[in-house]
Parts: C-alpha cells; structure tokens; sequence
C-alpha cells in the first residue's frame, strides 16, 4: 500500500443516535469502495494504493454525511502517502493488539 487514511466524522446532530445513524451510512460508504478498511472507535482507517481515491473517499464521506441530515459536518483525517514505497499496512499495526 502506498497510501492510508484515518478518517472521523462528526455530524452536527441533536441525540448521539442520529449521530450513529449518519456515521452507519458512511462507513457502508467506504464499504462499498472494496478496499481495506477498519472501523475503529473514533475513526476509521482505510489503505489504497492511489492518493487521490482516498483523498475523493474524504470528500464523499463528507458529502453522505451531509445528504444524511447533517447541518455541518466536521471531518479530521490523518493521511500517510509514500510514492516510492509502502506505508505499514493496518493489519501491521494492529494484528498483534487483537491476538
């Protein structure tokens, strides 16, 4: 992998389970999209080989959010890119903590 991107979404809502709903929606989003992905507490992190797919997979999971009923959506994202090689794939970073 060349690329991972951690991304949290925090919709604008009225009662955390509207809060749930809309994040549901989103992770089936990035579902969707066929790559690796893992759903973590507050983020989900999610590896590709193209930086601008996942930079666009930022994008739409901001637009769903927003088409699921959020006023204002915030997005934090954490991206690692290394053109000429590979960055630690998710299952290298978290495999030996869930063993």
């Amino acid at each position: 992998m060349k690329a991972s991107i951690a991304i949290q979404i925090v919709p604008n809502c009225q009662d955390d389970y509207e809060t749930v709903r809309i994040v549901d929606e989103v992770i089936a989003y990035i579902r969707s999209t066929g790559l690796h992905y893992f759903v973590g507490p507050s983020e989900t992190s999610i590896e590709g080989e193209d930086l601008h797919q996942l930079t666009d997979i930022l994008e739409n999971c901001i637009q769903i959010a927003a088409q699921a009923g959020s006023s204002k959506v915030s997005a934090y994202c954490k991206l690692v890119y290394k053109p000429d090689g590979t960055v630690l794939t998710i299952d290298e970073k978290i495999t030996k903590h869930h063993e």
